[in-house]
């Protein structure tokens, strides 16, 4: 499966809410996530700009490989083509991290957001915040012509969005989270 998304950085959370709102989207939640990246011990997911991800909110937890497609720069300056994503939801987290640990993988980064979400028709909004850079806005839809028309609703220009990942995003604030073991609220750890 393909994942259609776009970002917009530095939004004004308050005005943003209010614009959901007033085009009809509904907040569909609200949610903090911690999220381990894992990799093989010699980087070869990482070298091919992909990963995977195991994700819980203390409700849900899902286990997902990403896949960059077609990368034309390591900061996200240079949109790239989007992302190949297979999700699937687990039961448990610690024990599918303990699966992980005891097949080899070892962790590539630990992380932690917060996310609120709206959505309006297949249209989802998502704006994310990551520690220690300011909040963004992630638009995905089930094309990127329906993602970029989503963001015309809202007032956003989509020729100025990007197409990138969050490490991407935080590279632009001048952060190599391949520095990083830990990316939480709570600090960063180096490795």
């Amino acid at each position: 499966m393909e994942e259609f998304e776009i970002k917009f950085l530095e939004v004004d959370v308050p005005e943003l809410e209010k614009k959901l709102v007033q085009i009809g989207a509904k907040k569909v939640a609200e949610y903090d996530y911690t999220i381990t990246l894992f990799d093989y011990p010699d980087f070869r997911l990482d070298k091919d700009h992909s990963w995977l991800k195991l994700r819980t909110d203390g409700k849900e937890t899902t286990l997902s490989f990403k896949k960059r497609m077609g990368v034309r720069s390591s900061d996200g300056s240079i949109p790239d083509e989007g992302m190949k994503e297979i999700e699937i939801t687990v039961e448990d987290y610690e024990k599918t991290y303990a699966i992980f640990k005891s097949l080899g993988f070892v962790v590539k980064r630990e992380m932690g957001k917060k996310r609120v979400r709206y959505q309006k028709g297949k249209a989802v909004f998502d704006i994310d915040f990551w520690p220690q850079i300011p909040p963004y806005l992630e638009v995905e839809s089930d094309s990127i012509e329906n993602a970029k028309a989503s963001a015309r609703e809202l007032g956003f220009d989509p020729e100025k969005s990007l197409i990138c990942s969050a490490s991407n995003v935080y590279v632009k604030y001048g952060f190599n989270p391949n520095d990083y073991i830990s990316m939480t609220p709570k600090g960063f750890i180096k490795k």
